[in-house]
């Protein structure tokens, strides 16, 4: 996999983070949540651990960096 891939792939799973950490805000804020919330959490997170095999697998495995 060259450079731009494993930018395109990191870039893929901050976006997909993002959409992670608004779901899960939602999900916060309401007291009976929809199931279908839910499982769009669980679609976004095997997404992530999808994008986070596909870098290990080029030997480029996700760190997370203090913001």
């Amino acid at each position: 996999m060259n450079a731009a891939e494993i930018k395109d792939l990191t870039e893929a799973r901050a976006a997909l983070a993002r959409q992670r950490n608004a779901i899960a805000k939602r999900l916060a804020g309401i007291d009976l949540a929809p199931v279908s919330m839910a499982e769009d959490l669980s679609r976004v997170l095997v997404s992530i651990e999808a994008v986070d095999r596909a870098l290990a697998d080029a030997g480029q495995p996700f760190m997370a960096t203090e913001a």
